[in-house]
This record gives C-alpha cells, structure tokens and sequence, in this order.
C-alpha cells in the first residue's frame, strides 16, 4: 500500500473559471499557497505532477529543492471542458444557464459541449491511480494536481455517489491525504 498524498496547484494568471487544459501559470500568490501547505508535508520518495504548467513548474522546484525524483503524468491533467474553457460560471449563466445547471446536478449526465465526458476522464485518472499505486507500491507519493482530479479521488475515497462529485470543495494549494479506503467506481 502506497501513501498517497494530493496537492492542487495555486492561483494561476487568469483566474478562475473553466480553466480544463488551458496551460495558465501560477500567480506568485499560487506560488506561495503551495509552498505554505507542503511546509510542514512529507516526506514524500516521489512526486508525480500533472503537465500543465500550473502543476509542472512546482513540481520540478520542489523536486529540485527535496532532491526526489519527478514523474509527468499526462492522465493527472484537468478535464477539458471544451467550448467552456477559458470561461467563467457567470459567463455561461448568461448564455448557457440551462446547461450549465445539468452539469453542476450531475456532471456525469451532462458533458460541456465539445467537453471530455467524465465517464472517460476518471477512467483516465483512476487509472493513471491505479499504475502509480502498482508501481510505486509502499512508497510514499506526492500528486500535483488539479481540482477536478483531486474531487473525484477524494469524493471516491469518501464514497460519495457520482452525482455528488461537485460537492466536493478543493481550494488552491490545498494538500489532501487519499484515504486507504478508496472505493472503485460505481
């Protein structure tokens, strides 16, 4: 059994809203979130970090800073929210209220349009989990991540129903700790 441990990137350039696969950089405000929540963290003998910048760039300091070995992982990247990236919830509750309201009741019944299906992006990341886990077993792992990606593991971990994924709240730079009682998906 590997310890698992989750780290969401911090506040990034553009702010909010449906950032997905929009490769935003980290504010130094971000910057600092991290440092803050890992200060007293660890240890870790691996880190595993997302490819987006706003994960990545941490990352290789930290890995640099601890001397520990990094690992890019294309499936912890955020979900693609398609012709919603790049937009705020505002946004679309002037133009897409509707949709947007079927999404946030149960994200697994309604994709953005143009979006990655949630169906597909947690067999992404459950698996990209599964891996880490396999190879990695007993040691203890950092994943830098997203807040989609962090929702879905914790809300797993808790075993909250599919539809409940959204109520799962994961600030900037928050560390979470993954439960060994993670379940499988439903």
């Amino acid at each position: 059994m590997s310890l698992i441990e989750l780290l969401r990137h911090g506040e990034t350039e553009r702010g909010g809203g449906f950032r997905g696969s929009l490769d935003d950089a980290l504010t130094p405000a971000g910057w600092q979130q991290m440092r803050c929540s890992i200060r007293n963290a660890g240890p870790w003998d691996v880190l595993v970090t997302s490819p987006l910048q706003r994960c990545a760039a941490f990352a290789r300091v930290l890995a640099d800073e601890r001397r520990l070995p990094l690992e890019v992982h294309a499936d912890l990247r955020e979900l693609h929210f398609g012709e919603w990236e790049g937009r705020s919830a505002v946004e679309l509750m002037e133009t897409a209220a509707d949709d947007l309201g079927h999404f946030w009741r149960d994200p697994y019944r309604f994709t953005p349009p143009g979006g990655e299906p949630l169906v597909a992006f947690e067999r992404r990341v459950l698996g990209a989990l599964a891996e880490l886990r396999g190879r990695h077993a007993g040691r203890r792992l950092l994943l830098i991540t997203h807040a989609g990606a962090m929702r879905l593991l914790l809300a797993r971990a808790q075993g909250l129903p599919r539809e409940r994924l959204l109520e799962v709240v994961v600030g900037h730079g928050e560390l979470h700790r993954l439960e060994d009682r993670f379940h499988a998906p439903a």
